[in-house]
């Protein structure tokens, strides 16, 4: 249709170009078009042409000026494409009229389309050189940002960059981190893919295959990419795909029984409404420009009359081939001749379908952008009307200069462009679920702007249905998530996504699901069973409470109550012979001091503090070197008093009581010195014992300087020994008041136990350390008690016959 200003149009209404071999020797034919009529694309034309009168007809856009157009079909072809692209950069002589009117019905200011990516990338090309405007409807590829090779393109619809990024930011959200991948093998396919992988390896999405192909390939092509599929372990494929391309790999795959897929898809073919028939899609989910309403384009679209179609050869096959008829004479080809009573209103058809507009209002905001720039290049706006005038002759140039500052609103819709010449990007996440017919419907469940905050941009408000009518999300994984107490050991040869799950070490743990390594625990925590949680680590001692606490402290108590009664006996037959035979004295000094060993072993149970770790060495060296003192005291009175028998001797007046009383005192007090010093220097503490067991606290005393605990324990065998050595030269004395063989008895017992107890004491582990010294301490005070002491109370008790003067003297019984 003429006008005062042209603008062009290009859409692939044919989905092929027909195929011609030039012999070199004749006139090639015109290249045409061949294949089925899109009918989505044809409504894109019809919407064209629908603006155009609506712009045509506006008193507030471009008054009084008529826009004409020159819509061409491109037939998806790259060489029909620029082929259309010369003509309509050519235009048509101007015609000039009488006066100094002139028409530029043939000008073209801007074009609109096209369709497809690789078709406008060539198209950009070549218009470019001219500084005349493109504004695409749906050629999504990011490439065409690039204002340094495309300097003069633009689109209503965002750049495949955003989709591909929310596409990425969805598959990450349900989990999916194993997937296929298929695309076009043009720019649109290769590179909205690329962009997809880029951001899916950002989020952490493993692809196992990327497959591409293209409707003019070989169909052994299309088989290979489709038993890729089938073969393939991911549940879920994201296609980026036009969608005549989509159409042929659906097709193959409906061919045989295939594996449920989830299918992920683009704009392209997901909101297609052709592409609902393929059952197997059905669950798809995908992002497509959001619906819209266009007042009067239903009614525009149904009004074809028979005259109409008539005059318009695009129209005419559309109609043949929905109808199954022919229109006007010639040959019929199996077809009957249309009678006139073929209703478009009943037509089941996406040129009709108006309930899913969503690139169609693409090309409706394309035009009206376009309009505004010629309005704004041609007319002067003021506060009460505008003037324009149709003999303002433009060039494309102020056109485009005009688009770069665009921004006005349109049925509810801004259109406006940044610095690339792209929209904001805003997309709606639409579901194909059943109807209750039982046929794929195209729902919207959620929305995407890009204009948002991070986090922000992505909701899902409804429930989606997924492959095979699921309403559980698919689970699509190359191994399962380690859980809590393990960590991710990625499989050799194999991408990040596929990996083996390790128990955590001992000592470490994992707190979190895939976590890809294990932390240890702090020194005084231990992991759970299931590592994946510190526990504090249970602190272990001797301790009142247990068995062998219990059962040591009875002896303790025990032995103590022991030496209170034989100390009640001798006091009270202190008097006897035998009691004053035994020099009373220092035993009753004996049996304090076994007192004082029983009672300083229960020092030794429960939880250690300072000064109970300071008290239980100290007491426990004073009170044995005190108990040894005695019974060293006692042997060397019964030595001194055989040779005081001696003629001559006069001995004894060096060990009488003040003597015997001084020798105890004077041995205990290098002991008590020992301790002073050791105390004051490095006394024994409390300490938490992380390295002996790893899974558990040892609260135990440390000896502070182990040389101070050495030279304590010895004094204590130094003076043993050395008892011990004059027990036995006093072992074959006469006289039944001799009790140095009971001295020997009793220390050879004690020097056995403490010379046991070093090599048990240096092995024990842990609080069984603390119970082999309080062993060693009750063995040796029960040893003494029992071999000095118990003969002595039997005789007392049970043989006071024997208790006397002359059976003491009488040296000829044993």
């Amino acid at each position: 249709m003429d006008g005062d200003y042209a603008i062009g149009g290009v859409f692939s209404i044919h989905t092929y170009m027909r195929t011609v071999k030039n012999n070199y020797t004749t006139k090639p034919e015109p290249l045409k078009c061949t294949g089925r009529i899109e009918s989505r694309e044809l409504r894109f034309s019809r919407a064209m042409v629908f603006a155009i009168e609506e712009i045509n007809n506006s008193t507030e856009l471009l008054p009084g000026i008529k826009i004409g157009y020159q819509i061409h079909d491109s037939c998806a072809s790259v060489p029909l494409t620029m082929h259309v692209a010369f003509q309509l950069s050519n235009g048509l002589e101007p015609v000039f009229s009488t006066g100094n009117n002139c028409s530029q019905s043939g000008k073209v200011m801007a074009i609109v389309g096209e369709s497809g990516s690789t078709p406008s990338i060539s198209m950009a090309r070549i218009i470019g050189s001219f500084n005349i405007p493109q504004v695409s409807h749906f050629a999504t590829c990011a490439c065409l940002s690039d204002k340094q090779q495309y300097p003069t393109f633009f689109r209503t619809i965002p750049s495949d960059q955003f989709q591909a990024d929310a596409l990425a930011k969805l598959v990450k959200h349900f989990g999916w981190t194993w997937i296929g991948a298929v695309r076009s093998d043009s720019d649109y396919g290769n590179n909205g893919m690329a962009s997809f992988l880029q951001a899916a390896q950002k989020e952490g999405i493993c692809v196992e295959y990327s497959e591409s192909f293209y409707r003019t390939h070989p169909r052994s092509r299309i088989q290979r990419v489709a038993d890729v599929i089938r073969r393939s372990t991911a549940m879920v494929v994201v296609a980026f795909a036009a969608s005549g391309d989509m159409r042929i790999l659906l097709k193959e795959l409906s061919r045989k029984p295939s594996p449920p897929r989830q299918w992920i898809g683009s704009e392209a073919w997901v909101t297609n409404p052709d592409m609902l028939s393929f059952s197997i899609c059905a669950g798809a989910v995908g992002f497509g420009i959001q619906q819209s309403v266009i007042p009067g384009l239903r009614e525009f679209l149904l009004d074809l009359s028979p005259t109409k179609v008539a005059a318009s050869p695009v129209l005419t096959e559309f109609w043949e081939d929905a109808f199954n008829c022919r229109l006007g004479k010639g040959p019929t080809m199996n077809k009957r001749v249309c009678d006139g009573t073929e209703d478009v209103q009943m037509l089941q058809d996406p040129y009709t379908d108006i309930s899913q507009l969503r690139i169609t209002n693409m090309v409706y905001k394309a035009v009206y952008a376009i309009a505004h720039a010629i309005h704004n290049a041609v007319c002067q706006d003021t506060n009460y009307s505008t003037h324009c005038d149709k003999y303002t002759r433009i060039e494309s140039k102020q056109v485009l200069t005009q688009l770069k500052k665009l921004n006005f609103s349109k049925n509810g819709y801004d259109v406006s462009f940044d610095a690339n010449g792209d929209p904001v990007a805003t997309y709606e996440l639409v579901n194909w679920q059943k109807s209750e017919s039982g046929s794929n419907e195209l729902v919207t469940v959620g929305r995407y702007d890009a204009s948002f905050l991070v986090g922000q941009e992505f909701l899902i408000n409804r429930n989606l249905t997924w492959v095979e009518g699921g309403t559980q999300v698919p689970v699509s994984v190359c191994s399962d998530s380690c859980p809590p107490g393990t960590r991710k050991v990625l499989q050799k040869g194999k991408p990040i996504c596929c990996y083996d799950c390790l128990p955590c070490p001992e000592g470490e743990i994992s707190n979190a699901t895939d976590s890809p390594d294990c932390f240890p625990c702090p020194k005084e925590f231990w992991p759970n069973a299931e590592r994946d949680t510190c526990f504090p680590k249970p602190v272990e001692f001797l301790s009142f409470d247990e068995v062998l606490g219990i059962i040591l402290a009875a002896f303790s108590v025990g032995g103590a109550c022991l030496a209170i009664i034989t100390a009640a006996v001798f006091f009270r037959h202190r008097t006897s012979p035998i009691v004053r035979a035994n020099n009373s004295e220092l035993s009753f000094l004996l049996l304090f001091s076994l007192t004082l060993c029983f009672l300083c072993s229960l020092t030794f149970i429960g939880a250690p503090s300072d000064w109970s770790c300071m008290l239980r060495h100290t007491a426990f060296g004073i009170t044995f070197v005190l108990c040894i003192s005695c019974v060293l005291g006692k042997t060397i009175v019964v030595l001194m008093a055989f040779k005081a028998t001696l003629p001559g001797s006069n001995v004894m007046k060096w060990f009488g009581p003040l003597q015997q009383r001084m020798t105890v005192v004077s041995f205990t007090f290098i002991q008590v010195l020992i301790c002073i010093i050791w105390l004051g220097l490095s006394p024994p503490f409390p300490m938490k014992n992380l390295t002996l067991y790893k899974e558990r606290i040892i609260l135990e005393c440390a000896l502070g300087s182990a040389i101070g605990f050495w030279v304590v324990l010895g004094y204590i065998g130094l003076l043993a020994v050395f008892c011990f050595a004059l027990a036995i030269l006093a072992r074959k004395l006469p006289d039944n008041f001799n009790e140095a063989k009971l001295i020997t008895f009793s220390m050879l017992i004690f020097c056995a136990v403490w010379i046991t107890f070093i090599p048990a004491y240096v092995s024990s582990p842990g609080k069984f350390t603390v119970a082999v010294e309080i062993f060693a301490i009750l063995a040796s005070s029960f040893g003494l008690i029992l071999c000095i002491f118990a003969p002595k109370c039997y005789i007392i008790l049970f043989k006071p016959e024997k208790n006397t003067k002359k059976q003491l003297m009488n040296k000829n019984q044993s």
